[in-house]
């Protein structure tokens, strides 16, 4: 088990964890706010200014497995893996028109999540419990794959074993994080993100850097991966299978990299744990300045891209096939064994931080928009928060039983599916911070047919897979449903006419609070 432990960079590594495991349990007094109140627990009291929530946001949307599973795509296909670069730049103006509004009409009526908002402005229950159900679907699996995230730097010290015994330090990690989180809710997170954006960035400095420097440069580098890209697509091709493998890209991926792009930039902030560190800004100006300033995370993230193609020229060679182990094996190659350590670190650290976010807004999802509403809609403020703790510890338990027992690769088609399924609630948050034209039922059925829509072409496709074929073409899944979703709802609205019962008014959705 420990025969091949790497102790340098394993001593490394159980340092800086154990720093961040002081740091959750700190975070408690951090801004203090009563934690038997789920506002306060679960969105920090709506007290991180921009700076603060710049980190968080960062260490939510930016994760373990981003550094591992965007190079890896880059390792294995090539140009293709760059789809993520555009997405989460396209991403930041569409944050800077809609979060402030959503932030204003939340504060204002005392929303905790999206489902809320969904609650008040259309006034049907089930809507909500649809956008719900939405949000905790697609975010459990987003929480398994933090875990693979962690599990391949955890191989990569050097760490092996079998049965349920290669999976203990995963179980002691998250126990860990679990109790920190219940105990000091969404400050545990904020706080960390500071420490694990701060290594990130390190990390990918001195890669970009130092690995070039040792493989002749970037021209060298490139010139390398596209011999390798090259004879890929030729084996393919002679194997009567799509060429779709090169330093650029061919023009059968052109169509869905642009819709892939679309799509997930849609579909990024809908997810539970993204509007719930988006809602605990100090205001919408902390929102947009965060808006303008996220992108660095953007030009961070294409560097780490670059790392798929430097293992490819570094003639790294990944265990049975599996390119999510690029990147930390191209770490164990380039660097001395303690800054290896901290690498590893660094990207375990990434997944503690929204690992911790997700679980915390799918909790807060749970408890306020199935529980409250259906089972118990007279619970006190105490007993609501008590129960998103608990629902928060099940969530995390919930994931690691994922990667327990069922393939990996099962958790990351789930994954794939969780963009598809995020996207189709764009509709009625999105529409509804404009207009209060669309009906509530309306938006429900479009839901549902965006989602069994999704669903079945990702399934028609032979394996869950991100494009399907139309006319020829193949586009992005989530992009065709969410179309077929907002046609359903805007012909429905035309026949059943315009939701009437609205909590907000349009002054809600204006800066008409304190800003900063």
């Amino acid at each position: 088990m420990l025969d091949n432990l790497n102790w340098t960079a394993a001593m490394v590594f159980v340092f800086f964890f154990l720093l961040v495991t002081v740091v959750g349990f700190v975070a408690a007094r951090w801004k203090a706010g009563d934690l038997d109140q789920l506002h306060e627990w679960g969105l920090g009291g709506r007290r991180f200014g921009a700076w603060i929530t710049w980190f968080l946001l960062g260490g939510d949307l930016y994760t373990a497995y981003t550094v591992i599973a965007v190079p890896g795509l880059m390792y294995a296909v090539g140009a293709y893996g760059f789809f993520a670069v555009p997405y989460t730049i396209l991403i930041y103006p569409l944050i800077f028109l809609i979060m402030p509004r959503l932030w204003n009409a939340t504060h204002r009526h005392g929303y905790l999540t999206g489902a809320d908002f969904i609650a008040g402005r259309y006034g049907n229950r089930w809507l909500e419990l649809a956008v719900a159900f939405t949000g905790i679907l697609a975010t459990m699996p987003y929480i398994a794959l933090q875990l693979v995230g962690m599990e391949k730097v955890i191989q990569a010290l050097g760490f092996s074993a079998t049965g349920w015994a290669s999976h203990a330090p995963l179980t002691i990690a998250f126990i860990i994080l679990a109790l920190y989180t219940y105990k000091s809710g969404l400050r545990a997170p904020a706080m960390i993100a500071f420490i694990k954006d701060i290594m990130i960035y390190i990390f990918v400095i001195a890669a970009v850097v130092i690995i070039p420097y040792q493989l002749g440069g970037f021209g060298s580098i490139f010139e390398k991966a596209k011999v390798v890209y090259d004879a890929k697509a030729a084996a393919l091709a002679a194997a009567g299978k799509p060429a779709n493998v090169g330093l650029t890209l061919t023009p059968a991926q052109i169509w869905p990299f642009i819709t892939l792009s679309i799509g997930s930039a849609m579909a990024l902030f809908m997810y539970p744990h993204a509007l719930t560190g988006t809602l605990s800004a100090t205001g919408p100006n902390a929102i947009r300045r965060n808006a303008v300033a996220l992108p660095a995370y953007s030009l961070i993230l294409g560097l780490i891209a670059l790392l798929g193609v430097m293992a490819v020229a570094a003639g790294i060679e990944t265990p049975n096939g599996d390119a999510s182990m690029a990147i930390p094996l191209l770490i164990n190659k380039m660097f001395p064994d303690w800054f290896a350590g901290f690498c590893f670190a660094a990207i375990a650290i990434g997944a503690l931080v929204p690992a911790a976010v997700m679980s915390i807004g799918a909790a807060n999802t749970f408890t306020r928009n199935v529980w409250r509403p259906f089972i118990e809609p007279d619970m006190s403020p105490q007993k609501e928060s008590y129960l998103a703790k608990l629902m928060s510890l099940i969530v995390k338990i919930g994931a690691l039983a994922v990667i327990f027992w069922l393939p990996t690769k099962f958790a990351i088609d789930l994954q794939l599916l969780g963009g598809v399924w995020m996207i189709q609630i764009f509709p009625a948050l999105v529409a509804g911070l404009y207009t209060r034209w669309f009906n509530g039922w309306a938006l429900l059925i479009g839901w549902a047919v965006g989602m069994l829509a999704g669903t079945y072409m990702a399934m028609a496709s032979g394996a869950v897979a991100p494009t399907y074929a139309l006319f020829g073409t193949s586009f992005y899944i989530g992009l065709i449903a969410v179309v077929l979703n907002f046609v359903v709802s805007v012909v429905l609205t035309m026949v059943l006419g315009s939701t009437t019962q609205d909590e907000t008014s349009d002054a809600d959705y204006e800066d008409a609070v304190p800003t900063r």
